[in-house]
């Protein structure tokens, strides 16, 4: 009746959209996904995703996130934490601070707050191996 998320190795594929909070819907608490999150009601707690989250253009969460991605079409109040992109589309409005490695403010995209830049950990240890080599 119901598709699995899951591959043949028993983990949960990070690239599907497991959660949805629909709109209309007002969720209180914290939600922890291996899978991706896509918000178009309302949250208010913390959200942390192995996979990427979506607020949608309806979507408002008062919430601290992390995640792998996000794209912010809605409104965010809370701190971000992005393993990789944070995109803020048009529509979207942040108000907190960031750590994310790539940053993606389309125009009219709001933002208040701070960011910092997280390096990539594997080109930076990769680059210490080949001083290393060379010396």
């Amino acid at each position: 009746m119901f598709k699995s998320s899951k591959s043949g190795n028993g983990k949960i594929n990070p690239d599907t959209t497991d959660t949805l909070i629909g709109e209309g819907t007002i969720f209180e608490g914290k939600i922890k996904s291996e899978a991706s999150i896509r918000i178009e009601g309302s949250i208010i707690g913390d959200i942390m995703s192995s996979g990427d989250v979506i607020v949608g253009e309806n979507g408002v969460a008062n919430s601290n996130i992390i995640a792998r991605d996000l794209v912010l079409a809605g409104q965010l109040n809370g701190d971000v934490e992005a393993r990789g992109k944070l995109t803020i589309c048009a529509s979207g409005v942040l108000n907190g601070n960031i750590t994310a490695q790539s940053l993606i403010i389309e125009s009219g995209g709001v933002f208040n707050g701070s960011s910092k830049m997280a390096a990539s950990p594997a080109p930076a240890a990769q680059s210490q191996k080949e001083l290393k080599a060379t010396s």
